[in-house]
């Protein structure tokens, strides 16, 4: 696989399935260098064999939602100024029609149980801000008073002069009269000639306020949603959960701050029981160290878990709830899978869908489930599950197949504490030897996958074998290997990932291990620079996005308020016993930092300070900073960057471990 075949990656979205399970929807994506953006629309896929069709033909259409009956879908498009949007069009196709215009566009949205309204999600600027006053540039905005511990996030910017909040629009007929343009006349001085509208009906507001909303879920005539208020002194990560009334006549407070949840997401049963994902940061609020994402319901008292997150971990980025009579179906997080089960309300957890597959989203109606899923030969499919058991009844992981990819081999080995360490090896055709890459990932509370990543088939198609690894404190092996790092970074991870490393050289005399190189980003990229200033064998390092300095992440990073602090301590001893930057007096390996111009989470003065140590004292070094990126570069960063990356990333390594 090339830097360039990224555009064969095709992810499949979170998908909708018809009452009577006859018809799926979802939406796909993928990054088109020559847009420079990502394309998609949305699927159709009749379940009695039918093939795969186009629904619409927008640039990137997302998010399909289909109304309790099935008749219609609500989904986002970007409108003329590329602001997020719903759209409504007939389930069988047609022309959609425009719902919204939100200023700043539409972040989530829900039908409500009778299909006729939808509520949404939408941040409102402050007037004068973000285009709101016709020629008042950015940069002549009157000045920001901040008096919360909180002012922006990464992706968004600054968040306190925009909020997000619920409103409530009916939604469009999609076989109404379409307005006609009127030809021009000439008109009294008194009147005003009409203009076309861009929706039938503006929308409603149901909330307020300076704090911002998240979630949200339609039941009877309520909405529920999480708020999300900043705080003035101290970080805190638990929520409160409101509902609010569809004719805005007030609100109620289903679940209090005091409870001590952190609400990561919310849906609402066919019975009116509000089931929620959330974890516990107990006494001090910030407790985020593998959170320990649970189930938990609401039946008319206080939240009751459900689910044991010792056992189960619901914690996967996108997971979501999916009600199925009283049960509801989940993501669970284990050793590089994600695999879909169903969960009834006494707890019992059945397999819906497993093996080496991730799960990416799912839908239900009666006995039939369907879900995204990708896996080590694709990167998105929908998968069907019925009474026939499960099939894929999508393609699109052809292209990437056909580009030319390895399939890595997995392995445990023993570390040097009796400890297990779990990960995979890469490997190009042929005999050898190969140069070796250790890749890092981040998190750390994250995870390497078994699906098909663009990150190791590239460094593989240019001759690298690739070795990485789920060291202690990553995710899907349990709270307590995730735990097992906190205030203790670079220590039982450094070991781990060093013996998995060791081990995979051993196994294989393939791999050269007189030619090694290691990389790593955001947590990766912590870890990356604190081996290097420890072990001085490789002969290149490509630092991505690091936390490299706790010191001054508390007051840059939009995570910079308890990170560092659970993580390395609040003490300027335990800061400096585990800061990359404490130690870069020791680094001798030529070094490459990466980073993104707009990275809020680590944000740019973690590079260039680190970087500027490195030169001051000699030490071969070059830094490559992308304009208009954040955090995620590598996954949803503009496509022609994401090239470039791996356009430096090779030369990078063609000249510290040229292959034949």
């Amino acid at each position: 696989m090339r830097a360039e075949d990224i555009e064969t990656l095709v992810a499949v979205g979170r998908p909708d399935l018809a009452p009577d399970a006859s018809f799926a929807v979802f939406a796909t994506s993928r990054p088109d260098i020559g847009a420079n953006r990502y394309v998609g629309q949305l699927w159709r896929v009749d379940l009695d064999g039918g093939t795969p069709r186009r629904l619409t033909r927008g640039a990137a259409d997302t998010s399909p939602r289909l109304t309790p009956d099935g008749a219609r879908i609500a989904f986002l498009r970007g409108d003329a100024k590329g602001r997020a949007q719903i759209f409504v069009v007939d389930a069988a196709g047609g022309e959609p029609v425009q719902a919204t215009d939100a200023p700043l566009g539409v972040s989530d949205f829900a039908w409500s149980p009778d299909g006729t309204r939808l509520a949404f999600l939408a941040r409102v600027p402050e007037r004068g801000r973000y285009g709101t006053v016709e020629g008042l540039d950015a940069t002549a905005e009157a000045p920001r008073r901040i008096t919360g511990i909180r002012w922006h996030a990464n992706g968004v910017g600054y968040i306190a002069d925009r909020p997000s909040h619920v409103f409530i629009v009916p939604a469009p007929a999609t076989d109404a009269e379409p307005f006609y343009e009127p030809a021009a006349a000439v008109i009294g001085e008194s009147e005003t000639a009409a203009k076309k509208p861009l929706v039938a009906v503006d929308a409603q507001q149901l909330t307020e306020g300076p704090a911002s909303h998240s979630g949200v879920a339609f039941a009877d005539d309520e909405v529920f949603t999480v708020v999300d208020e900043i705080e003035p002194l101290r970080r805190d990560l638990t929520s409160s959960l409101i509902a609010v009334r569809a004719d805005g006549s007030g609100r109620r407070e289903v679940v209090s701050r005091q409870a001590g949840l952190s609400i990561d997401s919310l849906a609402v049963a066919r019975d009116g029981a509000v089931l929620l994902l959330a974890s516990e940061p107990g006494e001090s609020g910030i407790d985020f160290v593998a959170p320990g994402v649970a189930l938990w319901i609401l039946e008319g008292g206080a939240p009751r878990r459900i689910t044991n997150p010792e056992v189960l971990d619901l914690g996967e980025v996108g997971s979501h709830i999916t009600p199925v009579g009283d049960d509801v179906l989940l993501q669970d997080r284990t050793r590089g899978r994600v695999r879909l089960v169903r969960v009834t309300r006494a707890g019992e957890v059945t397999e819906v869908i497993g093996g080496d597959i991730e799960t990416a989203g799912h839908a239900a109606a009666g006995d039939v489930v369907v879900a995204a899923t990708a896996t080590p030969a694709s990167y998105g499919e929908l998968t069907v599950i019925d009474d026939r058991g499960a099939r894929t009844v999508t393609a699109f992981g052809a292209a990437a197949a056909a580009s030319g990819l390895t399939t890595p081999v997995e392995t445990t080995i023993t570390g040097r504490d009796g400890y297990p360490v779990h990960g995979w090896v890469a490997t190009p055709e042929g005999e050898g030897p190969f140069p070796v890459i250790l890749q890092i990932h981040g998190g750390p509370y994250a995870s390497y996958g078994i699906h098909l990543f663009d990150e190791t088939q590239v460094l593989v198609d240019a001759g690298y074998a690739v070795v990485y690894s789920n060291p202690r404190g990553s995710a899907g092996y349990g709270r307590a290997h995730g735990r097992s790092i906190r205030q203790q970074m670079g220590t039982l991870d450094f070991a781990d990932v060093i013996d998995f490393f060791d081990a995979a050289i051993a196994a294989d005399t393939r791999l050269d291990a007189s030619r090694v190189g290691i990389m790593g980003g955001s947590y990766g990229g912590y870890l990356t620079a604190w081996i290097i200033a420890h072990d001085h064998r490789f002969a290149g390092a490509i630092v991505e996005r690091g936390f490299l300095e706790p010191l001054s992440f508390q007051g840059t990073s939009d995570i910079g308020s308890f990170f560092g602090d659970e993580y390395v301590g609040v003490s300027a001893d335990d800061i400096a016993r585990q800061s990359p930057m404490a130690v870069v007096a020791n680094v001798t390996t030529p070094t490459l930092v990466l980073h993104s111009e707009l990275d809020f989470r680590c944000p740019l003065e973690q590079a260039t300070r680190y970087y500027s140590a490195l030169k001051r004292q000699g030490t071969d070094a070059e830094m490559l900073v992308f304009p208009g990126e954040n955090h995620e570069l590598t996954r949803a960063g503009q496509p022609r960057h994401r090239v470039e990356r791996f356009d430096a990333v090779l030369d990078w390594w063609r000249r510290r471990l040229p292959t034949p």
